[in-house]
């Protein structure tokens, strides 16, 4: 786990200042690899590589930028698992037990195409000598970062957007990716909420040869449901599957922890983790004592006392809020994705005083059907079939009967499906999903619309939901296909970047490839039994979790207590942020209307979050443009 960042001039001229440049791009990376740091120029000073590192595998021997025999250089961040098996298949005896060393090994074998022999998380840049070209990739889930800036004839590209910002001639924000944000809190197509840098989205590479420069997809999920097995051959095979992604994700040459929220997925792979590591193992867990309904802590230490492991806690408070929220926002380039980042950030800063690789359980809702949206949507969906008498029709994964037990996970969802139905009822699917998803009416109020264009994020959302490689009439396969595609990325945002943040290397199992394939052929009746969330992942892991942490209907998602906050203990700081004559003049958001809405709209509290959010990004990059210009003086 590392940072990585380099310039290109594609047309082969010198890049002037090439060194200063590069060591600018290490030292605002410097937190994600405090054990070393390494630059490479080629000889004619067309291309160069800044690399920081942090040791994990090969803890002497792995240092970077790295180069073959052939004069190859590589430029990497991430971990290829499998790179045991590789070196083994290659034939090849290394240097160094480094899968940096793998990754150079396998290009010389396979050329681009040596990305789909990697089980891993991976962002890297390797220059190839002989046919004078520069080869980019990103995993295929988008768990490790690549940030891409051209300008003329030169390429410049980062592991965080903010590395690349010494670059630009002005700090801009992007208006469709704003629009994207103000409906999804994240933003689509590769856009980022800075003007012309943008992100290589995952499964991507890039390659830049001869003046050009072309982006292929080189990975796709297909889903294809297999009618052909019982339920209980997919259970069977997803506890292998899992199993194989455990092995593989705690190889380490420093000892391994995990996050446990308290929720499935954090349980399920600790859980599993304990058992394979024989006890070198250890959690890390937040808590707000505030109240009962954010504390979850209850069954993370039911998780531990099983498995036998040490528990480490953190009671936030918010007083660490108005301490740290501004670190979080930095370390995230551009807000994204809700307020559980400031809570990851708070336990990987815990976790960092013990451990240099910990594991969480991001992609788990996605795969297996976790959020209770699926649930708010199928309901609506069984209704019509009652109504229109087409329940059997075999368009709908479960019937309005079945259904009706696992309501009761709805509970506190009362609010959102009262807004959903508001809007109306029994459209076609593309469309319901999207008011499901869509935050903005509740915002536009807050917006200076005449400034954000014509741009109809809608028109990204439907290329995404109606995609070839999920079946039209898989209702359920067409939602987390989306989530998969767009939120999942954002999540990884914030896994990546909180962790990072502290100087720790988190690994997410459930983003297996293998495993991500094989679910994407799960029938969804059977992915999502009885409107049951996550329904085949519990029955197949149950065994290795506690039944009080299995069987809960009361899915928090480690809540921050942000709407409390905002009206008690942390008002004043808020309202100081919105309110300010800077805040007050920004060009895409009223905060006049804002701060109008705090006290007013109990429901206010998300959005709320979204714009204190990008109030103080635009704080913290735009308002400071001039420092990050200064860097290169």
């Amino acid at each position: 786990m590392c940072s990585i960042a380099g310039i290109y001039n594609y047309k082969r001229n010198k890049v002037n200042n090439l060194e200063r440049k590069l060591q600018v791009m290490n030292e605002i990376q410097a937190h994600r690899g405090p054990d070393g740091e390494g630059i490479w120029i080629h000889e004619n000073n067309i291309v160069g590589f800044a690399h920081r590192r942090l040791s994990i595998i090969d803890l002497d021997n792995g240092k970077q930028p790295m180069r073959d025999e052939e004069g190859n250089w590589v430029c990497f961040n991430g971990e290829i698992y499998n790179y045991r098996e590789l070196n083994k298949e290659l034939g090849l005896v290394c240097k160094t037990n480094s899968d940096t060393e793998v990754v150079l090994h396998a290009y010389r074998k396979w050329g681009e195409d040596c990305v789909n022999h990697f089980c891993g998380m991976f962002a890297f840049a390797l220059w190839d000598e002989k046919e004078q070209k520069l080869f980019c990739a990103r995993d295929p889930f988008g768990i490790k970062p690549f940030y891409y800036y051209s300008e003329g004839d030169t390429f410049y590209f980062s592991s965080e957007a903010k590395a690349l910002l010494p670059f630009l001639k002005s700090i801009e924000t992007d208006r469709k990716a704003f629009s994207d944000y103000i409906v999804f809190q994240f933003c689509l197509d590769g856009r980022t909420l800075f003007q012309n840098i943008y992100e290589l989205r995952p499964a991507y590479s890039i390659v830049i040869q001869n003046g050009e420069i072309k982006k292929e997809r080189y990975w796709q999920v297909y889903y294809r449901a297999d009618s052909y097995h019982t339920e209980k051959y997919f259970q069977e095979r997803l506890e292998q599957c899992f199993h194989d992604s455990i092995k593989y994700h705690i190889r380490s040459d420093v000892p391994v922890g995990g996050y446990v929220s308290g929720g499935v997925d954090s349980s399920i792979t600790s859980a599993l983790a304990s058992d394979l590591l024989h006890g070198n193992f250890e959690g890390f867990t937040g808590k707000f004592s505030i109240s009962p309904e954010y504390d979850e802590s209850l069954y993370a230490q039911a998780v531990a006392d099983e498995k036998q492991f040490k528990l480490y806690q953190i009671d936030i408070t918010a007083h660490d809020f108005i301490e740290n929220i501004g670190k979080v926002i930095y370390h995230l380039d551009t807000p994204i994705a809700g307020p559980g980042s400031f809570s990851q950030y708070m336990v990987s800063k815990l976790a960092s005083e013990h451990r240099k690789v910990v594991l969480g359980g991001q992609g788990g809702d996605e795969i297996f059907g976790g959020y209770a949206r699926y649930l708010v949507a199928y309901f609506e969906q069984c209704i019509k079939g009652a109504l229109d008498g087409t329940m059997n029709s075999g368009k709908f994964v479960v019937t309005y009967e079945s259904i009706i037990p696992n309501l009761i996970s709805l509970k506190n969802y009362k609010p959102m499906i009262k807004s959903f139905w508001r809007q109306g009822l029994f459209e076609p699917s593309n469309t319901r999903y999207y008011r499901l998803i869509n935050r903005a009416p509740e915002m536009e109020d807050c917006i200076y619309k005449e400034e954000l264009g014509d741009y109809d994020p809608y028109t990204s959302y439907k290329r995404l939901f109606i995609a070839e490689n999920v079946d039209k009439d898989a209702y359920l396969d067409r939602m987390t296909h989306f989530d998969f595609k767009t939120l999942l990325p954002a999540l990884l945002q914030v896994e990546d970047r909180m962790s990072m943040a502290h100087g720790i290397e988190s690994r997410v199992p459930f983003l297996d490839k293998k495993l991500v394939e094989f679910a994407a052929t799960i029938p969804a009746d059977i992915k999502f039994k009885d409107g049951r969330m996550k329904y085949l992942l519990r029955e197949a892991m149950s065994k290795y979790v506690p039944s009080k942490v299995m069987d809960r209907k009361d899915k928090m998602g480690f809540p921050t207590p942000f709407a409390r906050w905002a009206k008690k203990e942390a008002r004043d700081f808020i309202l100081d942020m919105l309110s300010s004559q800077k805040a007050k003049d920004r060009r895409f958001i009223n905060n006049k209307v804002v701060l109008k809405k705090i006290d007013t709209e109990n429901t206010f509290a998300r959005n709320l979050w979204g714009f204190f959010c990008l109030e103080m990004w635009q704080t913290i990059f735009h308002d400071q443009a001039q420092r990050y210009r200064n860097m290169l003086k």
